[in-house]
Order: C-alpha cells, then sequence, then structure tokens
C-alpha cells in the first residue's frame, strides 16, 4: 500500500480508523498516513456553519516494494510546528519538508523522501530553489500565477495548474512580474523516483495485479492486517448531512 499526504488549507477534517486512531486537522496542518500493510479508515471534511467550503490537497505518495506491507501510522504536523523563512521581503516559505533559505524541515514523515515547500511570491519577487537532482517535481498554482524557468524555457502558470519539471534539474526558477496585481501562491513537490510498477485498484496500490489480488482477499476475509475490519464502523460519517 502507499501513503497519503493531506494538507488543509481552509476548514477542518475529522479522520479515524479501525485501530482506534482519530483526530482532526484544520487549516494549515498536515496528517501523513502510511497505509502499510492496510488499514479501514474514514476521513470526513467538517460543516462549517457559516455554509463555507473546507478546501485542501491530498497527495498520494508509493512506498518501496520492500515496505508495502509495514504497520500503519500516523504523523501530523500543526500549522504552528512549521518553520518559516524569508528569503527576501518578496518571498516567504513554509518548509514543510525539505530545505529552502538555510532552513532544513527533513522530518520523519513519511517513509520516503519528499519536499513540501508552500510558497509566495509578491509582484516583482523571484525564486531560484534547489531540489534534489534525479528527483519528481512539480508545482501546483494555489493562488495568482507566476512564471517558471528561465530563457527559452519560461511559461506562465495560471492558478490551478501545474508545473511538472524536469528530473534532471537541480533548481527551479520562478517570479512574478513587476506589474503582477496579486501574490502569486504555488506549492512545490519533490520526492524520490522508486522506479517501481505500480498497479492501482480503488484503494489498493501495489506493484503486480498478484499482490492486489491477494490485498482484495485480504480485505474481503480479514485477515493479513485487516482482522479488525470486521464489524467496524465510522462514526463521523453519521454527523455529515445526506
Amino acid at each position: 500500500m502507499n501513503h497519503s499526504i493531506t494538507y488543509l488549507l481552509t476548514g477542518a477534517v475529522d479522520h479515524e480508523d479501525f485501530a482506534g486512531n482519530a483526530g482532526t486537522i484544520e487549516a494549515g496542518d498536515l496528517q501523513f498516513m502510511t497505509a502499510g500493510r492496510g488499514i479501514m479508515h474514514a476521513e470526513m471534511p467538517r460543516q462549517n456553519p457559516d455554509g463555507s467550503a473546507n478546501v485542501g490537497l491530498q497527495l498520494w505518495v508509493d512506498l518501496p516494494a520492500d515496505l508495502k506491507k509495514c504497520e500503519p501510522r500516523y504523523r501530523d504536523l500543526r500549522a504552528k510546528e512549521i518553520p518559516q523563512v524569508d528569503i527576501n521581503d518578496k518571498v516567504h516559505i513554509k518548509v514543510i519538508s525539505g530545505q529552502s533559505g538555510g532552513v532544513d524541515s527533513v522530518k520523519d514523515l513519511a517513509y520516503t523522501p519528499v519536499w513540501i515547500l508552500d510558497v509566495e511570491i509578491r509582484p516583482g519577487g523571484k525564486l531560484a530553489q534547489p531540489v534534489p537532482v534525479g528527483w519528481n517535481a512539480f508545482s501546483y498554482q494555489l493562488e495568482g500565477s507566476a512564471i517558471f524557468g528561465s530563457g527559452d524555457t519560461r511559461r506562465t502558470v495560471q492558478q490551478y495548474h501545474n508545473c511538472v519539471f524536469e528530473a534532471e534539474g537541480d533548481v527551479v526558477n520562478v517570479e512574478v512580474p513587476d506589474n503582477a496585481t496579486e501574490n502569486a501562491r504555488f506549492v512545490l513537490i519533490a520526492g524520490q523516483i522508486l522506479d517501481q510498477k505500480v498497479v492501482q485498484y480503488g484503494p489498493f496500490v501495489l506493484n503486480t495485479p498478484e499482490e492486489v489480488r491477494q490485498a482484495l482477499f485480504d480485505y474481503q476475509f480479514q485477515t493479513n492486517g485487516f482482522e479488525r475490519a470486521k464489524g467496524w464502523a465510522s462514526e463521523i460519517g453519521k454527523s455529515m448531512v445526506h
């Protein structure tokens, strides 16, 4: 199985599982959940009194084949625990995981190294952010627009769009024009390339079709890690309006 990284931007999300883990993440918080050998869990957005939306990002990260059967675990990272750095008066970065501006925030949050940077750039700001060579890396534009790349590779990325970078590169160049009418905010995410086959069926993500079939069997008959699934039902889902 894989693990998921949830980054909540506004609102709140409740979660619980058949192992007795339960909690809530709120705006600015992250949850790193490793499914490992398998876990039944529920995630439900809170119903806000004013009817406002809950907004967040969730990234699924593949586990190395030799860790697929590890024990499930959670790691929560609260907003107040995230180091922040001002590169200059126009660039502000939340270093969720990784390295930026002299801040090293590589924590034991996931079994495989993943960098997550929340970057805000004011008009006229520029950033040259180093990234590990040979990793997959991409950005997702949360607010405003920004220009990525250098020379002939410069591309403008608008709100709610991705920018995927070449694995051979070692730096991400980004800028916001002086005449921009709003700040740009994006997440920059990078991770190791595992170079392994990925086979996905529903929530099960493994390396071969045979492993997926075995996971389905284990889930159906509550074996090999799913013993606690028998009779378990989510409580938080009962609060949702149907």
